[in-house]
């Protein structure tokens, strides 16, 4: 059986993006850099929301992030990745397969099956979804040394509590702590 987990970046106030769908606060050092390439090469199915993949599928295929950090945009590139959208008609990214329509439904049966785990990126509406649906099996959840005014909360819309135990911590250079749950 796969497991779930979502990987999300938030403000010291629970924000996972600010107006504007604004993430330039997100500063990502090289230790973050080098976090998130030995995370890539597990080779997790990447899932995404359709405005998070616009985002992404933007910036990691182009030659100045390839330049840039050539590891994790290799893995970002390589990588298998889904896309949730119901608008979104063809996907350029490589790699890429879209899903609509009863996405819970999908990603429970998704789950039974054997092979690679999956990872949310971003993507606050789905993770809130997924999360009220108890598909998520853990939280990778990297907090930025920023408040901001506004923004979106990561779990804005969630109806049931949601309860998680603490399975590892860590503070880069740069401020960002990365926190580890596993729901209960």
């Amino acid at each position: 059986m796969r497991k779930l987990t979502a990987y999300n970046f938030l403000t010291l106030n629970g924000f996972y993006k600010g107006p504007g769908n604004d993430t330039s606060w997100h500063k990502h050092g090289s230790e973050e850099n080098e976090y998130a390439s030995q995370s890539l090469k597990s080779e997790n199915i990447l899932l995404f929301g359709r405005v998070t993949y616009e985002l992404m599928a933007s910036y990691w295929p182009t030659p100045f992030a390839i330049e840039n950090d050539p590891n994790v945009a290799a893995g970002m590139n390589n990588a298998q990745k889904i896309v949730f959208s119901t608008t979104l008609k063809k996907a350029d990214w490589s790699n890429t397969q879209i899903i609509n329509g009863d996405i819970v439904t999908r990603i429970k049966e998704l789950k039974k099956t054997s092979g690679e785990d999956l990872t949310i990126l971003g993507s606050g509406s789905i993770i809130t979804q997924f999360a009220d649906a108890g598909l998520i099996d853990g939280y990778e959840i990297m907090i930025d040394p920023v408040a901001l005014g506004e923004g979106t909360p990561i779990f804005k819309g969630l109806k049931h509590q949601l309860n998680l135990k603490l399975t590892g911590s860590r503070v880069f250079k740069s401020g960002v702590v990365l926190l580890s749950y596993e729901v209960k």
